[in-house]
C-alpha cells in the first residue's frame, strides 16, 4: 500500500493517491483514507487512527490489518512529505 499526497504552502493536503494491492478491504482502507485527508492539514491527516477506518468500513477482526495498512501508509507519507520539505528549506 502506497499513499502520495500532494501539500499545498499552508501544510493543506489538496490531493491525495493510492496504489494497493490486496483485497477488497485494503482497497478500500486506502480509498477511505486518502478521501479523508483530501482538504485536511498536514496536522489532521497524522492523526487519521487505524480503529476509525475500521470503525467506518465495520471491518471484521481478520481485517483489522488492512485499516493498519493505511494508517502506515499515511504516515510514511507525511514523514516523506516532511523529508522533503526539510530538503527545500534547508
Amino acid at each position: 500500500m502506497k499513499l502520495q499526497i500532494k501539500v499545498d504552502e499552508n501544510g493543506k493536503i489538496i490531493d491525495a493517491k493510492f496504489k494497493t494491492f490486496g483485497c477488497g478491504s485494503a482497497i478500500a482502507s486506502s480509498s477511505l483514507a486518502s478521501e479523508w485527508i483530501k482538504g485536511k492539514t498536514t496536522e489532521y491527516a497524522s492523526k487519521v487512527r487505524n480503529d476509525e477506518i475500521a470503525k467506518e468500513l465495520c471491518l471484521p477482526p481478520v481485517k483489522l490489518h488492512c485499516s493498519m495498512l493505511a494508517q502506515d501508509a499515511i504516515q510514511a507519507a507525511l514523514k516523506d512529505y516532511k523529508k522533503k520539505q526539510k530538503k527545500l528549506n534547508g
